[in-house]
């Protein structure tokens, strides 16, 4: 897995491509949950390049979203359709707040009244 991390004024934006598996998932949890604990605690993860997303994967994103939501912070999923099905599978589509795209995630931060996530 690859990505590549963008703060904006009042969250944080991950953009991850490859294969979200048990392979990959302790060192995804590890670079997001510090950045979460140094940063903004809302957080959106574009998933749209990801390739494979597996049980310990949704497990990931399970366990950063109650961090994120413990800290006060509004979680998202940006999906692509290989996720959002491993997703739906669980039914964990309405936990994990998937989204269509970054925009719409955007969007909703601001009707939650998080401010304005405008580059910083």
């Amino acid at each position: 897995m690859r990505g590549s991390h963008e703060a904006l004024q009042n969250c944080q934006v991950f953009y991850l491509t490859g294969l979200l598996d048990a392979f990959s998932e302790p060192v995804f949890v590890k670079v997001i949950t510090k950045y979460l604990e140094e940063g903004s605690p809302n957080l959106i993860l574009d998933l749209t390049g990801i390739d494979f997303i597996d049980s310990s994967g949704v497990g990931a994103l399970v366990q950063l979203a109650k961090l994120a939501q413990g800290r006060g912070g509004i979680f998202q999923v940006v999906s692509n359709p290989r996720v959002t099905q491993t997703v739906k599978l669980v039914r964990l589509e309405k936990f994990l707040s998937l989204r269509n795209s970054l925009q719409e995630a955007l969007d909703r931060l601001r009707e939650e009244g998080t401010g304005n996530p405008e580059t910083t």
